[in-house]
């Protein structure tokens, strides 16, 4: 048996043919979806991009404890249960995330893998000085000046990322399809920002300008005017159309050796992408709207041969690990698993859940059950209590800083950390940009843009208590209710 994971970053729905986006260049995916299984309700689970993959290698939310951060010692990764019952894993990514302090511990659950470097602000070429790149950019992040550099040397198609990751991964394909008993993972940085294409790429929408000034919108509210939008929208969907002609090189490749009849293949991505919605940009801008939470989702099952069909039932990220452990005829020890196999809903559209909890360290608390979205923000504008519970005490790019590590308490253990007890440290929404937490409550059915949220008591205390109950399972910290004030529901 062999199972091969294509993953892609920022990867939003909209834009994709088979979820109605028909204006945009990507026939593989509409490809794709007729000869797998399309899910039409598929969340995010923790947000954003590396807490997403906890998400998914553990099957368990990562957001209602901590903020962005490596895999816990204590964590049960799928890659690392599939390595350790004689099943390879390989994976090969451009995500430079997974090698900075806050990822730092994903990749090595595998038995090898291969990083292709120079994606966004990459660490990679050294520049001290030099008059044509800018210190300062259109986007204040100081990624900005790195990726400068970084594109000196990506020049070509064949020299961008996506373009050497899905080349690495494809050889491995041709060398190993023979044997048995391997799992691939093929990652990409791409379609995220900035939204660099190749000239070919940019040439399939005929209104995007010549010129590339504007592709990396900032984090935070629109200010720019409708061109500046409409170009980025562009730019976006021409990044798009790259993608999906590499994703179309790994199908021809199935094609021609013959792996759709015993080959599990996953095509996912962590969240969507705010392009001007709600006048915002980005993902981390709250509160997260279905164009960020709602995500494209598509598995072939080589033992149903499902193909060409759509599942409405409600899935997760979380479900990804158990899933796959599942096809390799394993799964996650313990009960501190949130994630559920959809084997059976592949087949036959069977429900896994009827709820679903999503969001980010220190912002809304969401659920839906598909129709309804209840955003639950903090009763204080303090936003407090909040704690990061953890051993690997990092953020994104950095370690926690002494003074944060000043407040930390051992306390524990939770049900999912395996007797062991952890770091309490005090936390901040810092990372949040330009964030609405209002409670607010949506009826997709009647206002599927979540334009107009709207007042239902009944509805509301409904939601609640289906939320409270569902933390409960993750063993979410008192705090948490008390943040939400949700403490009428704790037993």
């Amino acid at each position: 048996m062999k199972a091969i994971m294509v993953m892609f970053d920022t990867l939003n729905r909209r834009y994709l043919p088979p979820y109605g986006a028909e204006w945009v260049h990507a026939p593989n995916f509409s490809r794709l979806a007729e000869s797998t299984v399309r899910f039409d309700n598929a969340y995010v689970g923790s947000m954003p991009c590396i807490p997403a993959r906890r998400d998914m290698m553990t099957g368990r939310y990562n957001f209602l404890h901590r903020s962005w951060g490596p895999l816990e010692p204590y964590d049960q990764a799928f890659p690392e249960i599939l390595k350790n019952h004689g099943i390879y894993t390989h994976l090969v990514t451009d995500h430079q995330h997974y090698w900075e302090d806050g990822g730092c511990t994903y990749h090595s659950r595998f038995n090898s893998y291969e990083f292709v470097r120079g994606q966004e602000g990459d660490a990679w070429k050294p520049l001290v000085d030099d008059s044509e790149i800018p210190e300062e950019t259109t986007v204040s992040d100081p990624l900005a000046r790195q990726d400068l550099i970084n594109r000196r040397y990506a020049q070509d198609e064949s020299d961008f990322p996506q373009a050497q990751t899905f080349t690495l991964g494809l050889d491995f394909i041709k060398r190993n399809y023979k044997a048995n008993n391997w799992y691939l993972q093929i990652e990409t940085f791409d379609p995220h920002e900035p939204f660099r294409a190749p000239e070919r790429f940019r040439k399939l929408y005929s209104q995007v300008p010549a010129d590339r000034s504007f592709e990396w919108p900032e984090y935070g509210p629109t200010t720019e005017p409708p061109a500046h939008i409409q170009q980025v929208r562009l730019e976006y969907a021409a990044l798009l159309s790259m993608c999906d002609s590499y994703l179309g090189k790994v199908l021809d490749l199935m094609d021609e050796l013959n792996l759709w009849e015993d080959t599990f293949l996953i095509v996912n991505t962590d969240h969507g992408f705010l392009l001007g919605e709600h006048g915002a940009w980005a993902k981390i801008v709250h509160p997260f709207y279905n164009e960020v939470a709602h995500i494209p989702l598509f598995i072939w099952d080589p033992r149903t041969k499902q193909q060409g069909k759509r599942r409405t039932s409600l899935v997760q990220l979380v479900d990804v690990a158990p899933t796959i452990l599942e096809f390799f005829g394993l799964k996650m020890s313990g009960d501190a698993v949130n994630g559920r196999s959809l084997l059976r809903t592949i087949a036959y559209d069977e429900p896994v859940r009827t709820h679903a909890l999503f969001g980010m360290h220190g912002a809304h608390v969401n659920i839906t059950d598909g129709r309804y979205i209840y955003m639950r923000g903090p009763i204080h504008p303090s936003n407090q209590p909040l704690y990061n519970y953890t051993l690997m005490p990092t953020h994104m790019r950095r370690r926690f800083s002494v003074e944060e590590l000043r407040t930390a308490t051992m306390v524990g253990p939770f049900q999912f950390s395996q007797g062991v007890p952890l770091l309490k440290i005090a936390g901040t929404a810092d990372d949040l940009v330009c964030y609405n937490l209002q409670t607010m409550l949506f009826d997709l059915e009647s206002d599927p843009q979540q334009e107009t949220p709207y007042r239902d008591d009944r509805t509301e205390k409904e939601l609640q208590g289906k939320m409270a109950n569902l933390m409960l399972q993750c063993d979410a910290p008192v705090e948490q209710y008390e943040r939400l004030g949700l403490t009428e529901f704790v037993p």
